[in-house]
């Protein structure tokens, strides 16, 4: 059974690549680059969107990794808001990310679910509890916002110019600037 779930893994990562190198993600061009045929990538994902959700679950699977290596406990779920916040500012600010990451949630009849997976698999790290004071919220989110909008613009431009990359410092500092002023 090992290698039947190996070859899972390994269509996924291949169809990741194709999406990371600007090519459609079809069933039959996710086939071809993992070298199998398209019955035996269906015996995995008999849909696109059961392709497609295993792609996001991937990328968030490499996510993931590079969060928890930025918090002392390496979860979460123990984690307070503001260590997690924190750790978002900073993956977001100098993580290593590809258009493709963003690509994927492009396909407009996968739309909602694939968003829906990715917001699932990203909550942990940036949920705020409901009881969380209003002033203390809004500074939480300003710099979930702010990192959420420097990863995009990391995604969809890939190269920063020097001068990009100290403007990304700075606000990345003042992201954290406003955790530190919700404590």
């Amino acid at each position: 059974m090992g290698g039947r779930a190996s070859q899972r893994n390994d269509i996924v990562a291949s169809a990741v690549d194709l999406a990371r190198d600007g090519r459609v993600v079809s069933l039959d061009s996710a086939a071809r680059a993992a070298g199998v045929t398209k019955p035996g990538l269906m015996y995995h994902f008999s849909t696109k969107q059961d392709l497609m959700m295993a792609m996001v679950d991937f990328v968030i699977d490499g996510y993931e990794c590079d969060l928890k290596a930025r918090i002392p406990g390496a979860d979460p779920a123990r984690e307070s808001v503001e260590s997690r916040i924190h750790a978002y500012v900073n993956w977001a600010c100098d993580g290593d990310f590809s258009a493709g990451d963003l690509v994927m949630l492009t396909d407009p009849r996968l739309h909602e679910p694939l968003t829906t997976r990715w917001c699932e698999r990203m909550e942990p790290w940036v949920a705020i509890p409901d009881d969380t004071p209003v002033p203390k919220r809004t500074r939480l989110t300003a710099a979930r916002l702010i990192a959420d909008g420097i990863w995009f613009e990391t995604v969809t431009t890939q190269q920063l110019s020097a001068n990009d990359r100290d403007r990304h410092n700075d606000v990345q500092a003042f992201a954290h600037s406003l955790i530190e002023e919700s404590q």
